[in-house]
């Protein structure tokens, strides 16, 4: 399979998870419904919304929500355009799949602040009555006003501060908080697995691909430091030559 169809396989695979999940929670459970994950207490799905950007952080201010969605379509409009220029450059198939991660996941949470807004119901706070599906136009909001639905709630410990501690001594510290969607692991993944194996990446491309393209190719200093390092060969005996001649 080409490499442009495996990162574009991955983004569907991931837009695919995330919207089928978020649209089972938004029309299935009531707002704050928490249910256990295979009975565990500190996996939990928690059905929440934001208006802002991963893990539930938002801009609290008219227009914020407007000025994010366009940050977002701006942002995954940078992302593709990049994306295209490591494929025609044969960055590594790691690095591609991280940076198709983090475009999945920007993807994930713009059709949430798109068009969820259009086609859905409120989620009330106070009632239990999960969303419905509506007409384009009918639901709760307006074109990138919608909300991001978020469901990963994992409440693994609570830690407490030891009473030494100046200002935080004695204070109680839930690990871990932030509720999050797939679209938000998705980016997290990516940025991750960037920042801890990107050596790595080019790394095991180099070795696999010994021979460079142009683009791939060291600078001239480089090279002509790795040629002043290999040894010089002897010349050619020619006397040799001549005298094997002479004989025949």
């Amino acid at each position: 399979m080409k490499r442009s169809y495996q990162v574009l396989l991955l983004i569907l695979l991931v837009l695919a998870l995330d919207q089928a999940l978020k649209i089972y929670i938004k029309t299935t459970f009531c707002y704050n419904q928490d249910v256990p994950i295979l009975g565990l207490q500190w996996a939990r799905l928690h059905f929440v919304e934001n208006e802002g950007m991963a893990f539930g952080i938002t801009f609290g201010w008219e227009y914020g929500k407007l000025l994010l969605s366009v940050f977002r379509i701006l942002m995954v409009a940078a992302l593709i355009w990049y994306l295209r220029m490591l494929l025609a450059a044969r960055a590594p198939l790691g690095f591609l799949y991280s940076v198709g991660l983090i475009t999945a996941g920007a993807i994930g949470n713009i059709i949430d602040s798109a068009f969820y807004g259009l086609i859905f119901t409120e989620s009330p706070y106070h009632d239990c009555v999960p969303a419905r599906l509506v007409p384009p136009g009918q639901g709760y909001g307006t074109f990138l006003h919608g909300k991001v639905v978020d469901m990963f709630y994992f409440p693994i410990a609570w830690i407490r501060m030891p009473e030494w501690l100046p200002r935080i001594g004695g204070e109680e510290w839930l690990f871990f908080s932030p509720i999050f969607n797939v679209a938000d692991a998705s980016i997290t993944i990516g940025v991750l697995a960037i920042l801890l194996f990107q050596r790595r990446f080019f790394r095991e491309e180099l070795t696999a691909h010994p021979h460079q393209s142009p683009a791939e190719s060291p600078s001239p200093e480089v090279a002509e430091e790795s040629a002043e390092e290999q040894p010089l060969l002897p010349p050619a005996d020619d006397t040799n030559k001549e005298k094997s001649l002479s004989d025949d």
